[in-house]
């Protein structure tokens, strides 16, 4: 634990870093704000995501179960092995409010049939329509996954940022005020005692060139 001083000096000192702190607590709530109001937006666009992908989602098993049902499970299961493929996803960086922010760039997976890799011919519109459904939703969730990810960060930041205030709000300037006022105090103290000293030996020397 630091040494406490009880000189004009350390009061000096203490209130310097009472007025410090409390600039720090300020900026630190701007920042906070900030990035709340940053985190309710991305949130609303989560929650717009999620519904959209829910309405897709449920239309592309749709489509399955009605393509599976005239096509048959082998006609589904041929497509399906002869359009595989890989998905590439751009990743890059940002900040918001000086926090690191993985970005990752929007692309369109959905795919021509002609690109799918089966034979046009031996497929029928339905197993299209099934491969045109989940490619919409495969679209919604590396975007909704960006998203997520993002929140996540400011989240954490968020956290991260309202601990600093309240440690700052409750433990470092209290603590400051505290040895202010104790500092003071002894100084006040300091201070009569020398003033009663003084009066002492003023009234000693009176006494004496009485005396003389």
């Amino acid at each position: 634990m630091e040494e406490l001083h009880t000189t004009r000096t350390e009061l000096l000192q203490r209130r310097t870093q009472i007025e410090l702190a409390q600039q720090g607590r300020d900026l630190l709530e701007k920042k906070r704000d900030a990035l709340l109001v940053e985190f309710m937006k991305i949130m609303e666009a989560v929650l717009e995501l999620g519904a959209n992908l829910r309405r897709v989602a449920a239309d592309a098993h749709y489509a399955l179960a009605i393509a599976q049902a005239v096509d048959g499970a082998i006609n589904l299961q041929s497509a399906a092995l002869a359009t595989k493929g890989e998905i590439t996803v751009d990743i890059s960086g940002t900040h918001i409010m000086g926090v690191p922010i993985p970005k990752v760039a929007k692309r369109d997976v959905r795919r021509s049939a002609s690109e799918r890799g089966y034979g046009i011919t031996g497929i029928s519109s339905r197993i299209d329509e099934v491969a045109e459904k989940f490619e919409d939703e495969l679209n919604i969730i590396i975007e909704m996954a960006a998203i997520e990810t993002k929140l996540k960060r400011l989240g954490a930041e968020i956290q991260k940022t309202r601990r600093r205030v309240n440690a700052l709000d409750q433990v470092v300037i209290p603590t400051l005020t505290k040895q202010v006022r104790y500092i003071s105090m002894a100084l006040d103290e300091r201070s009569r005692e020398d003033l009663f000293r003084l009066k002492r030996v003023k009234k000693t020397l009176e006494k004496n060139k009485v005396t003389a």
